[in-house]
């Protein structure tokens, strides 16, 4: 298997990924805007619209259409996330259970982040 066949199909898993994480963002929208800070409003259309644009994304992923876009304007989402909801909680969390669980999902969002940059600076 050549280097550009294992890059499509690792790009085409990283997609599926994100389209479950936005799946899951549609389903359980209302469930999740406990993770939305106080500051911003109407947190469930946040999530919702989150949801959307981690689908958007993956097809664009898989089709091969504007994927360079799609995944900088992901790594960029990624990156907010991890600045303005993961690190605040980090450092803001009552208990180490929390304080935990929100370093657990800054790396993961970092890891994603560098993942979508990646997928995006390497597509011709």
């Amino acid at each position: 298997m050549n280097t550009n066949t294992v890059s499509r199909i690792s790009s085409i898993v990283f997609a599926l990924v994100m389209a479950v994480f936005g799946i899951n963002h549609l389903r359980m929208g209302a469930a999740m805007t406990g993770y939305i800070p106080a500051y911003f409003p109407a947190p469930v259309i946040w999530v919702y619209l989150v949801g959307v644009a981690l689908i958007l994304a993956a097809i664009a992923i898989i089709i091969n259409k504007q994927t360079r876009l799609a995944c900088y304007l992901l790594g960029l989402m990624l990156l907010l996330f991890v600045l303005l909801l993961h690190l605040p909680g980090m450092l803001h969390a009552t208990d180490p259970q929390m304080s935990a669980m929100s370093m657990t999902m800054l790396l993961k969002d970092l890891g994603l982040a560098a993942g979508a940059f990646y997928i995006g600076s390497h597509h011709s």
